[in-house]
């Protein structure tokens, strides 16, 4: 005996969700946070290329300091996407290849996928992920402290 599920209702458009609201970084809040990255990298006297995406990951700003690594500049851009595609710090990579070393053979020959430090996601007030930033140019802990720095003072976390 053949069990057939149930049928399929659906709400008829007017009762359903045509139109999604999503929350991103505005323009303004990508390029103060880069700014706010070469004023950390300067205090800390190195030269970097910093990007901000929206919550998609698509480039909002991008600055690059004079004298910075020019290969850092895509280094920078791909930080951030990576960040912003998988919602967590590209550092949290290290951990996940060192915990599933399977892994690291697949998704470190994924392009734009950086595993190390200096990609941050950007998350609202109420946990929501808008953007992220990536920087490149320092060692890795001055990338991530330049990265820190700008969230916190374009207020978000």
């Amino acid at each position: 005996m053949v069990h057939l599920q149930q049928p399929i209702h659906c709400l008829p458009i007017s009762k359903m969700n045509t139109v999604v609201v999503e929350k991103t970084i505005s323009r303004q809040a990508s390029m103060e946070a880069c700014l706010f990255a070469v004023k950390k990298a300067e205090e800390l006297n190195i030269s970097i290329n910093v990007s901000v995406v929206d919550n998609k990951g698509l480039e909002m700003a991008f600055l690059r300091m004079e004298n910075s690594f020019i290969h850092s500049i895509n280094i920078a851009k791909d930080k951030a996407f990576t960040s912003a595609s998988f919602g967590f710090p590209t550092d949290t990579w290290t951990n996940i290849f060192k915990q599933m070393p399977h892994l690291e053979q697949g998704f470190s020959n994924r392009d734009r996928l950086i595993p190390f430090g200096g990609g941050l996601p950007i998350f609202d007030e109420n946990n929501v992920k808008v953007g992220a930033i990536g920087v490149s140019g320092g060692t890795e802990e001055e990338d991530i402290i330049c990265a820190k720095y700008a969230i916190e003072q374009i207020g978000l976390k």
